[in-house]
């Protein structure tokens, strides 16, 4: 095929081609006795629609193979709806099972916030925050989290390892997330 019918083909395929999801930054630190990791991503889908995926942990173990189970659980007291989550995963030779169970705080469309509670969980102390803005075509995600588990994590492990994870990991959850989104709901509706 010549070089001129393969630049048409491109160019008429071009509008076919989606953005990719884009993992633009991610930290993993231990600070007095706290494990803080945040990252800044670019998902090519509508921030609402993201943010109703997001909040579904119904549907959480189809996006990592490091969730095991997840499950929406019914609102506390307060009327905070709940969460239920089991993931696995190995880092080196160090491999671990650990559960939360908590409740979601959410502002429609912008932040969804996920606490655990200690008592049911492997955790301590286990703040996760999706914070969500309209970013050109797309979405921006920033997530913080804080976290103080009940297990040990051997110091060889560490931060430098677990952030490689989640990097590689975080941004093969992200293009199923972008992807489940614009198969599920049409890129604009």
């Amino acid at each position: 095929m010549s070089r001129s019918r393969v630049l048409l083909l491109l160019l008429l395929a071009a509008p076919l081609i989606t953005e990719a999801a884009e993992l633009r930054s991610v930290t993993f630190e231990k600070r007095d006795g706290l494990y803080y990791a945040t990252s800044e991503v670019w998902l090519d889908a509508e921030r609402r629609k993201i943010f109703d995926v997001l909040s579904d942990w119904d549907i959480s173990t189809q996006f990592s193979s490091l969730i095991v189970e997840s499950r929406n659980v019914e609102a506390d007291e307060q009327g905070r709806a709940g969460f239920y989550m089991k993931n696995k995963g190995c880092v080196l030779f160090f491999c671990r099972t650990f559960e939360r169970y908590g409740y979601v705080e959410n502002e429609q469309n912008e932040l969804i916030r996920a606490i655990a509670i200690a008592e049911k969980s492997d955790f301590e102390l286990s703040d996760e925050r999706w914070y969500l803005d309209d970013d050109g075509d797309g979405t921006r995600i920033r997530y913080e989290m804080k976290m103080k588990p009940k297990f040990w994590i051997p110091p060889i492990v560490g931060p430098y390892a677990i952030k490689k994870k989640i990097r590689k990991d975080g941004l093969e959850a992200l293009e199923r997330i972008e992807r489940y989104v614009q198969e599920t709901t049409g890129r604009d509706e």
